[in-house]
C-alpha cells in the first residue's frame, strides 16, 4: 500500500530527476532520496555525463543514516554495471537499507529486473510502481544500450 508520505518522497526523487535529463549522456537521469524515520538522510540524481549515479550520491550523503532507511528511486537499480564497478543494488544492499521503492522497471540490460531480483535476494524487499504514472514521462526519450 502506497502511503502520502510514499507519494511525498517518491515526487521529491522525480523532482531531482527532472533537474538532469537531457544532461545524463546515455544513461537515463534518475532521482534517489534516502528515507530514515520519516527524515530524508541523502538524496541524489544521476549526475551529468551519466555518472556517478544517484543511489551512489544519496548513500555517500547519508552515510551511516542510510542503515536502515526506505530509498526511494524513480528508476529500477541496476543490477549490473557496463564499467564492472559495483552495481547500484548491490551498493544499496552493502549500505544496509531496508526497504527499495521503484517507480519504473528499466528496460536496460544493466537492470531490465536484475536490480530488484539482486535487491529480493538479499533480503530487501522491493515495492514497484510507485507514482510509475509521473516518473514515466522522464523516460520516455531513454534508449536502452543495444536498442
Amino acid at each position: 500500500m502506497t502511503s502520502e508520505a510514499d507519494r511525498q518522497h517518491m515526487r521529491r526523487a522525480i523532482a531531482l530527476a527532472r533537474t538532469h535529463v537531457g544532461l545524463t549522456g546515455a544513461n537515463p537521469s534518475v532521482g534517489c532520496v534516502l528515507v530514515k524515520d520519516g527524515v530524508v538522510v541523502g538524496e541524489g540524481v544521476t549526475a551529468e555525463g551519466g555518472r556517478p549515479h544517484a543511489e551512489e550520491q544519496a548513500i555517500q550523503k547519508a552515510g551511516e543514516s542510510a542503515r536502515g532507511s526506505v530509498a526511494y528511486v524513480t528508476l529500477e537499480p541496476c543490477g549490473a554495471r557496463s564499467s564492472g564497478a559495483a552495481s547500484c543494488s548491490e551498493r544499496l544492499v552493502a549500505a544496509g537499507v531496508a526497504e527499495v521503492v521503484i517507480a519504473c522497471e528499466d528496460a536496460s540490460p544493466y537492470a531490465s529486473g536484475q536490480g530488484a531480483e539482486r535487491l529480493r535476494a538479499a533480503g530487501v524487499p522491493v515495492r514497484l510502481g510507485v507514482l510509475a504514472d509521473e516518473a514515466a514521462s522522464l523516460y520516455e526519450s531513454y534508449q536502452p544500450p543495444g536498442d
